[in-house]
């Protein structure tokens, strides 16, 4: 099965709301995701990522034979961080450890290379979330350190990680003459 990422349509809302109305999947996540998961809520979020500046909000829907598996997107920083852009992903938990996560990063890292001029990805998973540092590893980030006491979530004081993927000299040259549609 190949995974592709495309942009958001609204009837995908059933699908989202499927996979993210999962515990499991929202535990790894920021808080501001409702739970239980709605279509309404899916939905909107949709509507929010189709109408967003798409200079600075890159979201996309990860898909499986065309049927939708996950959500990832980048978002731009802004003042002196303007050419970085901050990346977060999750699937449904039965696409777990298949390799999608994977592909899925480093499509969007390509497009985003390839058509902004954002030079620097970065992502901040829980530290304890190894199987999405796993995902950041494969796809070529570079782990730049542990973030210490940095988030609460279900109460718990937890660590997260850094890494980043910088845009180089060599994709620079060979990678933008083969950007994808999407």
């Amino acid at each position: 099965m190949d995974c592709y990422i495309r942009k958001w349509r609204i009837e995908d809302k059933n699908s989202l709301a499927e996979i993210a109305n999962n515990k499991n999947v929202l535990d790894n996540l920021r808080d501001g995701i409702p739970y239980p998961y709605t279509i309404k809520d899916a939905e909107e979020f949709i509507t929010s990522m189709l109408e967003a500046d798409e200079s600075k909000t890159f979201a996309f829907a990860i898909t499986v034979d065309n049927v939708v598996i996950g959500s990832i997107g980048a978002f731009r920083c802004d003042n002196i961080h303007f050419q970085s852009a901050e990346m977060g992903y999750y699937l449904g938990e039965p696409y777990w450890g298949k390799g999608y996560a994977t592909n899925a990063v480093v499509q969007i890292c390509k497009y985003i290379f390839g058509n902004t001029d954002i030079i620097r990805i970065f992502a901040e998973p829980f530290a304890h979330n190894i199987a999405s540092c796993r995902v950041l590893e494969k796809a070529g980030f570079q782990f730049e350190g542990t973030l210490h006491s940095n988030a609460v979530k279900n109460g718990k004081v937890l660590d997260m990680k850094m890494y980043a993927l910088i845009k180089s000299e060599q994709f620079r040259k060979s990678e933008l003459n083969t950007r994808e549609k999407f």
